[in-house]
């Protein structure tokens, strides 16, 4: 430890470069000699305000904070590559979708909506899932949510929505959360906003990992083919391992141990090699399908069902790499909903159209000026040619005397000068030509009209567990807000799209009756089939791959069993971590000492895709009085986790009140190699949902 200290006669520690190539230079390049003592008149004497290398660092450090976003300002990126797996020239010129086997590096980044930088990750929240490809034609940003619908059908509305939903300006909080007064009035008074509703009320809100959440481009978009030919076409990302959410008491006992349990799982998979893999899928129709469906395909509240158009994969994304410095990535990084490739483009949707605009004026905000796309992040990684120049940060100017076109320089007496870049009408960026007519107006079209319809169709197609939960969290949200009218006109919102869930939440809230259907505009279409894809449990996993088991272990462990069901997570592609009383581990009946990950009090079972409890029988007894392991025992049950145990653990589990309410959840894991490995194939289901329905929130 000698070695990190060289102390001054003054106590400051001047600790000495390895190499030359570690001497610390000021941003200009200029050596420093001393980092700890400001330039003074005398040991004792006033600061001098010429020391430039101390008025440089405290310059620096005084301007290192930008203004966060206003939305998604909690975000996570990491670098990955996207790889072609199916061309579709019949769909869009665009090489991206034409280069198959090619590597297209991306950068993706996952971010809660409503939080501040400082909010806890599982807040219950939509999740942006933004990617940025970096293609050979330019960027192509696909900034999406993990949420195929939205809150509103017009970008104009955005302001208000946002408003609403963020602390009130009066007292500055709720943080991270809509369970207040302001969203619930906003939203109640919105009935576009009633599809969203019911997705940001179903568990999709709470992820386990943005590992295992889908994404969305929420909006339909146009792919161009080389022949001018145009389709619509919907964004889909679907998880490789699979979607899973927790359950909301999780969530809340996750963001108290752990706010960072996003962030943390996603860079330990990564660490680890364990890298999450999307596949792209596009949903593909013409002009004949969008006028025959029942809603309007420019309505960005409204889903076209995978039943109805199935989703074609065709690449992959892998996340391979985690960020060398979350503020010049991570936090520097602009999407923007315009960046897109020949071959892809907008449609009318009139939120769409919007968001083309906010973003780009939200980054000369956030990033000072018109020169983001300098910065590395942002930069392209194909050759960039233009006559923009100068501006806030500039560090690319174009070189030579031209800045303007059409010019004459490249020929005549001026043929020695480069002329710079010129237009291509073949390889450039082109609009589908749609025809437009009509009067300028302030309307929404009548085909936006109707919304309750899928927010029923959304409900009737989870499942039993599901609808639960929804029910639950509608009750929760409600119940934080103080007036009663906007309450009982939520109420009314959801009697079009169930009774029995509006009774339900009604009973919940303490309204003694049902209040009144709040008018509609378009009625309800009542028998629209069930569509299983929106169904997380429905869309589960086969394994456990990908997952995390916890393994508590106390004095007089079985060697054997605790090693059988590492061995077992290990070869189902899952990850184990020890538990233990003491940091420092416990021995084991073979004698040896096994290392802990976690000591009991910060490894809650809240943290673990399922658990197990292995015990020696003096340890069983003596940690069954204790509050931290009856905590973990107790919430793998609650919580409908799949629980191993050895039978030296009954005392513990008998104090946790578990051990008479065994069901087929539990496994004896005593026998070893072939009951653990028993063990991790039924944790592939995940939960055992048979043990929550029968439980009162």
């Amino acid at each position: 430890m000698a070695d990190l200290f060289d102390l001054s006669d003054g106590g400051a520690n001047h600790q000495k470069p390895q190499d030359d190539d570690h001497v610390m230079t000021t941003a200009q390049g200029h050596p420093v000699a001393d980092d700890q003592n400001w330039l003074s008149a005398g040991p004792r004497g006033p600061q001098l305000l010429e020391d430039q290398i101390a008025r440089e660092k405290i310059f620096h450090f005084d301007h290192e904070r930008i203004p966060e976003r206003v939305v998604h300002a909690r975000g996570y990126g990491v670098h990955g590559h996207f790889e072609l797996k199916k061309a579709i020239p019949q769909y869009s010129r665009a090489a991206i979708f034409n280069q198959e086997g090619v590597k297209v590096p991306t950068f993706t980044r996952f971010s809660t909506v409503a939080g501040n930088k400082g909010s806890p990750d599982l807040a219950r929240d939509v999740r942006g899932f933004a990617t940025k490809f970096y293609t050979s034609e330019g960027n192509w940003d696909l900034v999406g949510n993990n949420i195929p619908v939205f809150f509103i059908q017009d970008a104009i509305k955005f302001p208000d929505l946002i408003h609403a939903a963020k602390p009130a300006p009066d007292r500055g909080f709720p943080q991270a959360q809509t369970a207040h007064d302001n969203f619930w009035d906003f939203i109640s008074l919105s009935p576009e906003a009633m599809n969203m509703v019911m997705w940001i009320m179903s568990d999709r809100t709470i992820p386990r990992s943005f590992r295992f959440m889908e994404g969305f481009g929420v909006h339909t978009f146009r792919l161009v083919n080389a022949e001018g030919k145009a389709h619509f076409v919907k964004f889909h990302w679907k998880p490789s391992l699979g979607l899973q959410s927790v359950v909301w008491n999780e969530a809340l006992k996750v963001n108290g141990m752990d706010p960072d349990f996003h962030r943390r799982d996603m860079w330990d998979a990564i660490d680890a090699g364990d890298y999450p893999q999307w596949d792209l899928g596009i949903q593909v129709f013409d002009e004949e399908f969008a006028e025959k469906f029942e809603f309007d395909v420019l309505d960005a509240t409204k889903i076209i069902p995978e039943e109805q158009v199935p989703v074609e994969i065709i690449g992959t994304l892998t996340l391979d790499a985690n960020v060398d410095n979350f503020f010049a990535e991570t936090e520097q990084v602009a999407f923007c909903t315009q960046n897109i490739v020949p071959g892809i483009d907008h449609s009318d949707d009139p939120l769409l159209q919007g968001r083309n605009f906010s973003y780009l004026d939200t980054q000369l905000k956030r990033l000072g000026g018109p020169n983001f796309t300098h910065l590395p992040i942002n930069a392209p990684k194909c050759p960039v040619r233009h006559f923009q120049q100068d501006g806030h940060m500039a560090m690319h100017n174009p070189k030579g005397r031209v800045n303007y076109e059409p010019n004459s320089w490249g020929s005549g007496d001026g043929k020695d000068v480069d002329p710079g870049p010129r237009a291509s009408a073949e390889r450039g960026f082109q609009s589908y030509p749609a025809e437009i007519s009509g009067a300028k107006v302030r309307e929404r079209s009548p085909t936006f009209a109707d919304h309750y319809s899928q927010a029923r169709q959304f409900y009737i197609s989870q499942t039993p567990v599901e609808q639960t939960h929804m029910g639950n969290a509608l009750t929760f949200e409600l119940s934080k807000v103080q007036r009663m009218d906007i309450r009982k006109r939520m109420v009314g919102h959801l009697r079009h799209i169930d009774e029995g869930l509006a009774q339900d939440v009604a009973d919940g809230i303490g309204l003694t009756e049902l209040p009144d259907k709040v008018p509609f505009a378009r009625k309800p279409i009542t028998d629209l089939p069930e569509s299983p894809a929106l169904s997380i449990l429905k869309n589960g996993p086969d394994s456990f791959k990908g997952r995390k088991l916890g393994i508590y272990i106390a004095e007089g462990a079985d060697a054997g069993v605790v090693k059988a069901l590492q061995q077992a997570a290990k070869d189902a592609g899952a990850m184990a971590e020890i538990i233990a009383p003491h940091v420092a581990g416990a021995k084991l009946s073979d004698g040896n000492m096994m290392e802990a990950d976690e000591k009991i009090d910060g490894g809650p079972s809240v943290v673990y895709d399922a658990v197990a409890v292995v015990m020696g029988e003096d340890s069983g007894k003596r940690y069954a009085e204790d509050k931290p392991s009856i905590d973990f025992v107790n919430d793998a049950f609650a919580h409908a986790k799949f629980v191993a145990y050895v039978p030296a653990v009954q005392p513990l589990f008998e104090n946790a009140g578990v051990w008479s309410r065994r069901d087929d959840g539990f496994f004896d894991v005593s026998a070893g190699k072939d009951a653990a490995a028993s063990f991790i194939e039924t944790c592939g289901k995940l939960r055992f949902w048979d043990r929550e329905s029968v439980k009162q929130d």
